[in-house]
């Protein structure tokens, strides 16, 4: 017993299983046909029962009729009925008594056509058309209003109408039971039931079939990506999915997955760049280092040269750790796990803080820092990375300019925004590299390598504090002329 539970719980399962992994144009064929099969067997049902009701309605009318004929021949109405004799009268040109009737309990009813019958309030039949022979209609007690419904006689299926006769006053004196046969029209009613029945099935089968056709070749550009991404790898990031032809949701989702490449791609080449670009940075001052300590313990020396040596060194060091440091910060800047503390800070007094760190800096090359523009102006920034922004932005003016020039800082307002503009007359960026000048470990010049003191990765710190706090940051440099920085700060 327990095996056959066990047998069938793991049938069970594989049917779940089955059902879970049911793949996309399955499921909606068969949500598809299931909703329409509920819809057909709807409409069906309707106009079945529609077909059936006007069948009895016509029937109904023709019970009527007889009845009409009944009560016209008789010269009798049913609210001005008196006594039996009439319809006793006109029921016997046309029947046999019951007693009569029982004298051949052999003879079967014709039920090709109307039957009559004649009873009083106590069911007793007071007489009947000869058709019914042996045979009565059936008669339900206790009905004070005409009534239709359905009975058989010799298993063929008539249309009874059964209608109280009432005297002036009202008082039901008996019925007369009129009925017609129906078996043609329970043949076409079971011929109609039976076409809907044969072609349900017929009709959902070929629905699902013709759904999943129609479902696989919708969903083609699905695994048109599904087959382009199963081939996705880091050789062939430049691979795309074809675009289809309608542009409807498919196509979105086609030029939405590509743009996610496209940035995907992008994120790879920047992230191996910089890979490629910080193990250099950082093999250089490592070599340089080791080539030195190598040279130091080759034989002995005099102490001056082991302490020229070591300063050499740790000079080196520090270099190392100040890379690392930036490195670390753009590392925290990508993550976005700095939040700025945006807040009102007056930009004059910060470009005042600024200068003065780098004006012994910028008198070594005899390099004048001058301020024009608003007295007073304050914007909304995180004083902090304000402060970082204005350093990296004149320590780089300083450092790409001639000695004896002037930088230039000029704040003002432009259409209800502050903006701070940093001039040099330094040896400028060509052109056709501006739109790079923002790259971690970029160098106008690589020719320079690092003799500079930096490591390309000021403006590139720069522009991620200027989009943490919606700062606008543009470059304009011709070459050899000089180059501008310009910082747009959001409106307060």
């Amino acid at each position: 017993m327990n095996r056959e539970v066990k047998h069938v719980l793991r049938n069970t399962a594989i049917r779940l299983k089955k059902w879970t992994v049911m793949s996309l144009r399955n499921r909606i064929a068969l949500y598809y046909t299931i909703a329409t099969a509920f819809l057909i067997a709807l409409v069906f049902a309707i106009l079945y029962f529609m077909v059936e009701s006007i069948v009895y309605k016509q029937f109904d009318d023709e019970v009527n009729n007889e009845v009409s004929e009944v009560f016209a021949d008789a010269h009798v109405t049913s609210h001005d009925f008196t006594s039996f004799s009439r319809f006793k009268t006109f029921i016997d040109d046309t029947a046999v008594n019951s007693s009569e009737a029982k004298k051949d309990p052999k003879e079967a009813a014709k039920v090709d056509t109307e039957f009559i019958q004649l009873v009083n309030t106590e069911g007793e039949v007071i007489n009947k058309s000869n058709n019914l022979a042996r045979n009565v209609l059936i008669f339900k007690p206790g009905e004070t209003k005409t009534i239709y419904f359905n009975s058989t006689i010799n298993n063929s299926t008539i249309r009874q109408g059964q209608l109280p006769l009432l005297t002036r006053d009202g008082i039901i004196k008996g019925y007369l039971i009129v009925a017609v046969p129906m078996k043609k029209a329970i043949i076409v009613l079971q011929d109609l039931e039976t076409v809907f029945l044969f072609s349900f099935p017929t009709i959902i089968l070929t629905l699902f079939v013709l759904t999943r056709l129609i479902a696989g070749k919708s969903i083609l550009p699905i695994e048109n990506v599904i087959a382009t991404a199963e081939k996705m790898t880091q050789a062939n990031l430049s691979q795309r999915i074809g675009l289809p032809y309608h542009h409807d949701e498919l196509y979105r989702l086609a030029s939405t997955i590509n743009a996610l490449l496209d940035k995907m791609q992008d994120a790879f080449q920047r992230e191996k760049h910089f890979t490629a670009d910080a193990s250099h940075e950082l093999k250089t001052p490592l070599a340089v280092v080791k080539g030195t300590l190598e040279v130091l313990v080759r034989k002995p020396r005099e102490r001056e040269q082991y302490e020229n040596k070591i300063q050499f060194c740790l000079m080196e060091l520090n270099r190392m750790a100040r890379l690392i440091e930036q490195l670390l910060m753009l590392a925290r800047f990508e993550s976005n796990k700095i939040n700025p503390h945006i807040e009102e800070v007056s930009l004059p007094l910060a470009l005042e803080a600024v200068t003065a760190r780098l004006q012994p800096v910028a008198l070594e090359k005899e390099i004048e820092l001058k301020v024009t523009g608003m007295a007073k102006a304050t914007v909304t920034a995180d004083s902090a990375m304000l402060d970082m922004i204005l350093e990296n932005i004149l320590s780089n003016a300083i450092k790409y300019s001639p000695a004896a020039s002037v930088v230039t800082i000029t704040v003002e307002q432009k259409e209800r925004k502050i903006m701070c503009s940093i001039t040099d007359q330094g040896i400028g960026i060509p052109e056709e590299k501006l739109h790079a000048v923002f790259e971690r470990f970029y160098r106008v010049d690589e020719s320079r390598n690092s003799g500079t003191g930096g490591f390309g990765l000021g403006l590139s710190i720069v522009k991620r504090l200027a989009d943490l706090q919606k700062i606008t940051v543009s470059v304009k440099s011709e070459k050899n002329l000089g180059t501008t920085f310009s910082l747009t700060f959001p409106s307060t």
